[in-house]
């Protein structure tokens, strides 16, 4: 009997209307984590927008300085238009960052930026260079001279070069070590 008397005042129990909460947090907290979210969204969310899209269109340009590409300067101003025009020339200055120009070296003499052998020159005077290595770059210079198309910085940079020592030589691995000779009067 006491069943059939609580049944009636359970479903009366589940009729009226309870407290609702929608948050694990109180109410109080709830309000300050909801304006430090539309703080974050309104101000540092655009902001690492904008330096994300920043980072990316200048990205052509930083390989064109790493690969040492002879046009990096016009890859560098491709770079800042896109900027302006919303990144629609940043594709062209990505694939133009990885070409290598095909009439360039015909009209020049090298394929590579000037700021190659300036960087080539300081690892020759800091001892970095082979002996190889310093007459392959003083050949190439060279053979931009004989072209008449050699820079300023090309120029001071083939001094440097002539002028650096060479680095020395490490033994290669063709060469067997030599064995430790025993002093005559061991055994």
């Amino acid at each position: 009997m006491k069943i059939k008397t609580l049944r009636p005042m359970a479903a009366l129990l589940l009729a009226l209307p309870c407290a609702a909460h929608a948050s694990f947090l109180p109410p109080a907290l709830m309000d300050s984590v909801s304006w430090g979210v539309a703080w974050f969204v309104v101000v540092v969310m655009p902001i690492a927008g904008i330096v994300l899209f920043w980072m990316v269109h200048v990205l052509p340009e930083k390989i064109a300085h790493k690969r040492h590409h002879p046009q990096k300067d016009a890859i560098q101003v491709l770079c800042l238009l896109s900027l302006v025009f919303g990144g629609l020339l940043w594709p062209i200055a990505w694939l133009w960052a990885y070409t290598k120009p095909v009439m360039h070296r015909m009209a020049f003499g090298t394929e590579k930026h000037d700021e190659y052998f300036v960087h080539m020159a300081e690892r020759a005077e800091a001892g970095e260079v082979g002996a190889r290595e310093k007459q392959h770059l003083l050949d190439e210079i060279d053979a931009i001279a004989a072209r008449g198309a050699l820079s300023r910085e090309q120029k001071q940079a083939r001094e440097r070069i002539a002028a650096a020592p060479v680095a020395p030589a490490l033994p290669s691995a063709s060469t067997p070590p030599t064995a430790p000779t025993k002093p005559q009067g061991a055994a």
